[in-house]
């Protein structure tokens, strides 16, 4: 019976790689990457030459059976996806599930996720917090966001730039223009920036300016005594003058 690898990759920054994953990926049977094309980028910087096959949300349904055998037949396979962890928001679930229905070992290694940087940086509440990751695109889109407004937990999504000014404009919207957030994009790369402000304040900004890259966002919880909070020094955007907007690029 084989063992099922599911490796982080990095979200940008290749230094992010551990020696742990590299090591894994050199010794595998296979790789099972997202996109081979960008997969093979990775790989060459590292000096990996395990053989590769795509993987991916459009074939997985079909492709986890036969993964099943090879790792059956005693392969030791490693799932990864375009960048990050593989489950979070990439394929690598229904693979993951299926090797436990089947008794077959899997284990997940630490390592880089877009979320988490941006969560403890955002300066927002991170002991308890709300992963959300992508909205629908279209039906059920705003019964969600409807239902989200009300947790008292900090909210993390995960956004693309094509929607990323009209998701800021409906979050606005459903959870008040005053609601703290913060939005990072392109997180670990060479032009990483952050913003800080109100969700109004964030949603006119991208209105007018929409950048490349891929975002996260993160949303304070609903606060039973928001001003009361804010009079008492507790609001992380305390002291900060009215109209705060930090693009400042790290």
């Amino acid at each position: 019976m084989g063992k099922l690898y599911i490796v982080p990759t990095p979200v940008g920054n290749f230094e992010d790689m551990t020696l742990r994953a590299i090591r894994v990926l050199k010794e595998a049977d296979r790789i099972l990457a997202e996109d081979t094309r960008t997969s093979s980028v990775l790989l060459r910087h590292f000096d990996i030459t395990t053989p590769m096959q795509s993987h991916h949300k459009y074939n997985e349904h079909t492709a986890v059976a036969r993964v099943i055998e090879m790792l059956k037949a005693g392969e030791t396979i490693a799932l990864i996806s375009d960048a990050g962890t593989p489950g979070i928001s990439d394929p690598g679930f229904l693979l993951s599930r299926e090797c436990r229905r089947e008794g077959i070992d899997v284990e997940c290694l630490p390592g880089a996720t877009a979320f988490v940087p941006a969560l403890v940086d955002s300066g927002l509440p991170c002991d308890r917090f709300h992963f959300e990751g992508f909205l629908p695109v279209k039906k059920g889109r705003q019964t969600r966001l409807e239902l989200l407004a009300a947790k008292e937990e900090t909210m993390v999504f995960y956004e693309s730039p094509h929607r990323i000014a009209r998701t800021l404009a409906e979050m606005a919207q459903t959870f008040g223009a005053d609601r703290e957030a913060a939005v990072v994009r392109e997180i670990s790369k060479k032009f990483e920036t952050h913003y800080r402000a109100t969700l109004g304040e964030l949603a006119e900004e991208f209105a007018s300016n929409q950048p490349k890259g891929e975002f996260v966002i993160i949303i304070d919880g609903k606060r039973k005594e928001r001003q009361k909070s804010k009079s008492t020094g507790n609001d992380p955007f305390s002291g900060l003058p009215d109209g705060f907007l930090n693009p400042g690029l790290r």
